[in-house]
């Protein structure tokens, strides 16, 4: 089972890199800034779901 860090980490991270991007093309250091930023927060966001449902299945707390 997906965590939902895990989704919305990914969720985050894709709208990071498309953010990035933007500011790539209008030539906004800012804009393209916060997309670096927001791939960070969301890749960290996602690692961390992964790591809660892993202990999950090691403690054995998930659902069948």
């Amino acid at each position: 089972m997906v965590d939902k860090n895990q989704v919305q980490g990914g969720a985050k991270e894709i709208g990071g890199k498309i953010k990035e991007a933007a500011g790539k093309v209008v030539g906004n250091d800012r804009l393209q800034a916060e997309g670096m930023a927001d791939q960070a927060e969301g890749k960290t966001q996602k690692n961390y779901g992964k790591v809660k449902d892993a202990m999950k299945d090691e403690v054995g707390l998930k659902k069948h």
